[in-house]
């Protein structure tokens, strides 16, 4: 089949199919996803356990070794890199650069599975194991608060409120506090007093123990009905932890006139984040996949500016990063590498080979990038810094074709 002599017989087609493609170029183009980088598959999980009090070499002999050899089960395992502490140890768990990234989230499932399976005849005392496989997610925007005269705890409860209220945007995948810090009750004592009065800390931690137990009470059954009996223990602040009653030397006080408790944030603060030198915390918002991150950003953006004037006063909300600036920057590069091609090749065209020559050119350069971007949309292959830095190069390459073909089809004629 001649299929330039069969669009020479069938132009009305030829020409139809040719503005379909550029129609369906320029739709594929408006609606593909953009982001920075391609999505890539973490083929690691960490798996940790913790057993307190344990040497290190009670926890390599009698946990660690026996989770890797369950773990050497597991289909297209690479290597297991286990590092033990005293009372505590991390394995992270590598799969083949092989292993479809279809195949991973599956093989993540046997992996706890298996663990799982071999948990119950681990060490009385082991904690665990716990299993995290989802550290490879890419915070795209981010947003810090800052609150004048709150705390970490006073203002986390602020940020919780816009963090559900960002979840409703549309192509939002996960929004993930950042520097946040658990809260405690703390009680400090003097031992000195705690011997004028014969107690031991072992007797304040068992008073407290006993006291914030949640059990079932049991119920009653009437005639008529059966009533269960809730009884109303917990602690539920500072004040209740004072108040609870310590027996000593044959009287009962109150742990408040023995001990100070207060209430603070866990020390030393796991994860801290501070913006301009005060304390804050942060919303790291990640898109959906196969999103686009330009109108997310605009999306965000938009409800962030609903958002700040309901803040209560002295929070303030500070952007720190924006991935859809960076991406649009991208793609107006790539929008200026293709207008200076096409240009340069429309001009070198006209000049050397006249107009009606150059015009060949000039439509196939675009047509082809209409028909890749369809093919893109297709095979689900975003706009970003791979696929556009492909499509530059290929550029090249694509100019130079359409010149010799046309010169062929010149010489032919001739």
């Amino acid at each position: 089949m001649n299929l330039s002599a069969w669009a020479l017989r069938h132009r009305s087609l030829t020409a139809f199919l040719i503005l379909a493609v550029a129609a369906a170029g320029v739709w594929a183009y408006l609606s593909l996803g953009r982001g920075e980088d391609p999505p890539f598959t973490i083929k690691q999980m960490v798996v940790q356990v913790d057993w307190p009090g344990a040497s290190p070499e009670q926890m390599a002999r009698s946990v660690v070794d026996r989770i890797e050899r369950k773990l050497e089960e597991l289909p297209s395992l690479d290597y297991v890199d286990s590092s033990v502490q005293p009372g505590h140890a991390i394995m992270i768990v590598s799969l083949g650069d092989s292993t479809p990234p279809s195949q991973v989230e599956g093989l993540w499932y046997q992996v706890r599975k298996k663990v799982g399976d071999i948990a119950p005849t681990l060490p009385q005392g082991v904690q665990g194991p716990y299993f995290n496989d989802e550290f490879g997610d890419v915070f795209g925007i981010v947003y810090a608060f800052t609150g004048d005269g709150f705390s970490v705890p006073q203002l986390r409860h602020v940020v919780e409120d816009v963090r559900e209220s960002l979840l409703g945007v549309p192509g939002v995948g996960k929004v993930t506090l950042i520097g946040d810090q658990e809260e405690r009750l703390y009680i400090d004592f003097s031992h000195r007093k705690l011997a004028e009065l014969g107690l031991t800390v072992a007797d304040i931690l068992t008073v407290v123990s006993r006291e914030n137990a949640v059990q079932a009470a049991g119920f009653a059954d009437t005639p008529q009905d059966r009533v269960y009996v809730r009884a109303g223990n917990g602690v539920d602040g500072v004040a209740a932890l004072r108040a609870i009653p310590v027996q000593a030397g044959g009287r009962r006080i109150a742990l408040g006139d023995i001990a100070t408790v207060s209430r603070g944030v866990v020390d030393p603060p796991a994860a801290t984040m501070r913006v301009n030198g005060k304390p804050a915390l942060a919303l790291g918002i990640s898109m959906a996949q196969g999103g686009n991150i330009l109108d997310l950003g605009r999306r965000v953006a938009a409800r962030m500016e609903a958002i700040v004037p309901t803040l209560p006063l002295g929070v303030s909300a500070v952007r720190v990063n924006d991935q859809s600036e960076v991406v649009a920057k991208d793609v107006s590069t790539f929008q200026e590498s293709f207008l200076e091609a096409l240009a340069i090749v429309l001009l070198v065209s006209f000049l050397s080979l006249g107009w009606r020559t150059g015009l060949v050119v000039a439509i196939s350069v675009p047509l082809v990038l209409a028909g890749t971007l369809v093919g893109m949309k297709l095979i689900g292959i975003d706009l970003q810094r791979i696929s556009l830095g492909a499509m530059i190069i290929a550029l090249g390459l694509l100019v130079d074709d359409a010149i010799i073909a046309v010169e062929t089809m010149v010489v032919k004629l001739d």
